[in-house]
């Protein structure tokens, strides 16, 4: 065998097509990849030109980011769940116990209200070590843990409030209903989303030169320049754009409070899940447990943790929720779970566990947040509705399956590869999963089983 060395361009010149599929992840991207954000864009297009302009509209914005900021939230730990091969169908029910606790304690215990939310996380950490504990370190079901939570807590919200609402104290409301606030001179724009969008936007550029300095460290592939302009003017104009319509809206309104509490945990999750270790144990635990657990990889603490994770997100979800709505009652939280899970899979995440993304999933929860919204502004009604999200959901996935039966790469799975190290697309292969040795040595039984 002779030595042979291969130099390889850092940075091709000169116009090429195929150089555009570089834009958003390199030299194995693909334009399928973006089918998802694709889709959004289709659907807003679709409303704005059906509604007559109606959609894009500030306060019509403003409404859906405030109205399905919750589902967003509990997407998110979601996605983290169902990448390590769970279900949880306990979240409305803990977000809706989580809530009526916190609204009782400013209503009659007097609490103010920073006490209050410390006290709803603290007990969403008490659900989530609970039923963490019975999925880990018992071996029960996810599925079958959280189905029993879903009934203990639905009740338990009921007994504590007695069946009737109880309303919270009008500074609590900030955190759901809430917008940054009008400061400086009168530009007829909010300032403060202003200096966001302008944050935002500076970001974009830094993180580009970034990513291209350090390639050309690594002496790595990159993309030419002007796809790399054509990448950054992109988003900078989807950045205005956006920028430009929330401060626009009516006087007291601009940007939620709840849009801001949403990008941090966005930001947060994304850097855990891609960045640390943690995060990469959840997708090898999704992905082939066996492996995983041969590795090294502590299985029991990670079931543990993404259970627990997924109740104290779903608390701070419950208290967004009564402070938009104004008072904590015993319908809160029926049906979140489903909108999660929907929201998680549309986003690309594969039923088999091991693959999908935190901004996949908010991909998939703005898209179920546009149809209704969309829908709605048509006039269709809520029946129609149900069955098109339900049409919606079975479409994603069955073209994702189907995808894979023809031997071509998962168009979803792609989508959640990015991030995603050392996943394969197809279902894991766990020798002996089907035993019940094996289910409660993993700590973590399919949720399919």
């Amino acid at each position: 065998m002779s030595d042979t060395t291969t130099t390889r361009t850092p940075e091709k010149s000169g116009f090429h097509f195929r150089d555009l599929t570089k834009m958003f992840g390199g030299a194995q991207s693909s334009g399928r990849q973006f089918g998802i954000l694709g889709a959004l864009v289709v659907i807003i297009v679709f409303f704005q030109i059906m509604t007559g302009g109606k959609t894009l509209d500030p306060s019509n914005m403003i409404n859906i980011v405030n109205g399905n900021s919750y589902v967003l939230v509990l997407a998110i730990g979601m996605v983290m769940v169902i990448i390590a091969g769970h279900i949880d169908l306990s979240v409305g029910s803990v977000a809706a116990f989580v809530g009526i606790i916190v609204a009782e304690s400013m209503d009659k215990w007097g609490w103010p209200w920073p006490a209050a939310m410390v006290l709803g996380l603290v007990v969403g950490a008490l659900v989530g070590t609970w039923q963490g504990f019975w999925v880990a370190y018992v071996g029960v079901p996810a599925f079958i843990v959280t189905l029993a939570g879903m009934l203990f807590f639905r009740g338990a919200n009921q007994f504590v409030g007695n069946s009737t609402s109880v309303p919270v104290p009008r500074e609590f409301t900030f955190i759901g209903g809430g917008y940054l606030p009008e400061v400086g001179p009168n530009t007829g724009y909010n300032n403060l989303t202003l200096l966001l969008g302008l944050v935002i936007a500076a970001a974009i550029v830094w993180q580009e030169w970034r990513l291209r300095q350090a390639q050309t460290a690594m002496k790595a592939d990159k993309a030419p320049l002007w796809v790399s302009g054509i990448k950054v003017g992109l988003l900078l104009a989807v950045v205005v754009g956006a920028t430009v319509l929330f401060a626009s809206g009516r006087v007291g309104t601009s940007y939620p409070i709840a849009g801001i509490i949403l990008a941090v945990l966005v930001l947060g999750y994304s850097f855990v899940t891609n960045n640390t270790i943690i995060g990469r144990h959840i997708y090898a635990v999704g992905g082939n447990w066996r492996a995983a657990e041969l590795s090294g990889v502590k299985i029991q603490r990670v079931n543990f943790f993404v259970m627990w994770n997924m109740s104290v997100i779903a608390s701070l979800a419950g208290m967004m929720w009564i402070a938009r709505s104004h008072a904590s009652g015993p319908g809160d939280g029926v049906g979140w779970e489903l909108d999660a899970i929907a929201a998680v899979f549309i986003g690309g995440a594969a039923v088999a566990g091991g693959i999908g993304t935190i901004v996949g999933s908010i991909i998939g929860g703005l898209v179920i947040a546009v149809l209704n919204n969309g829908l709605q502004l048509l006039g269709v009604g809520q029946d129609l509705v149900q069955m098109i999200k339900g049409l919606v959901l079975l479409a994603a996935v069955g073209i994702d399956v189907y995808s894979k039966r023809q031997g071509r790469p998962s168009i979803l799975a792609r989508f959640g590869r990015r991030g995603t190290p050392n996943v394969t697309e197809g279902p894991a292969v766990m020798p002996g999963a089907d035993t019940p040795e094996a289910s409660a040595r993993s700590g973590a039984a399919s949720p399919n089983k």
